[in-house]
């Protein structure tokens, strides 16, 4: 494949996953706090990230790459008795071309984190847990001091302000202990699920 072709093809490659995430999540980069993530994902899980693999879709025109997260938490929703589930993110690196969602959530082979997901239908037509947030869907854990901390990726990218004018993701650079994250979650879930009964 020539030089000319292949800048064509991520050029198009990146107007059109620019063009697919922008309807689909047109407030993504608006910072949402912790209650309106819990509130907006029908699955929250911590895990490990133990493979991750590039493709071409079904009709060969977008790249996705599907990320094995052996869970170690489900905090909100049912998953199947099985310790690894399969997360979908859209872009990633095929031979010598890759798509790359600006925003997107990263997530690395041997990392663990956060993950606010939901299921979704991408380019050809394939139904997937996605990180439909991007960036701020994502939490990465890190030890630090000795305690674990969860600290959203959105640190690294700028937000609009929400209604209350805030723009740093929840936690901020410092995260959150991750414990005291996953309790907070628990009861936003639980006040949910009894307001939904009521």
């Amino acid at each position: 494949m020539n030089a000319a072709f292949r800048l064509k093809w991520l050029a198009l490659a990146a107007i059109f996953a620019a063009a697919l995430a922008a309807p689909a999540n047109a407030t993504t980069l608006r910072r949402m706090g912790l209650e309106d993530l819990v509130k907006t994902h029908s699955k929250i899980v911590v895990g490990e990230v133990v493979d991750v693999r590039s493709y071409w879709n079904r009709d060969g025109n977008f790249i996705l790459t599907d990320v094995v997260i052996s869970t170690e938490q489900v905090v909100k929703g049912r998953l199947e008795e099985k310790s690894e589930i399969t997360v979908t993110l859209l872009g990633g690196e095929v031979g010598d071309l890759a798509t790359i969602i600006v925003g997107g959530a990263e997530l690395v082979k041997g990392n663990s984190y956060v993950l606010f997901l939901n299921e979704q239908n991408l380019p050809g037509g394939k139904n997937a847990l996605m990180v439909r947030e991007h960036v701020q869907g994502a939490f990465d854990i890190k030890l630090e001091k000795g305690s674990l901390r969860a600290i959203s990726q959105a640190v690294r990218h700028p937000l609009v302000p929400d209604a209350n004018k805030l723009t740093d993701p929840p936690g901020g650079r410092q995260g959150l202990p991750l414990n005291q994250m996953i309790q907070e979650m628990r009861t936003i879930s639980v006040r949910e699920s009894r307001r939904e009964v009521k």
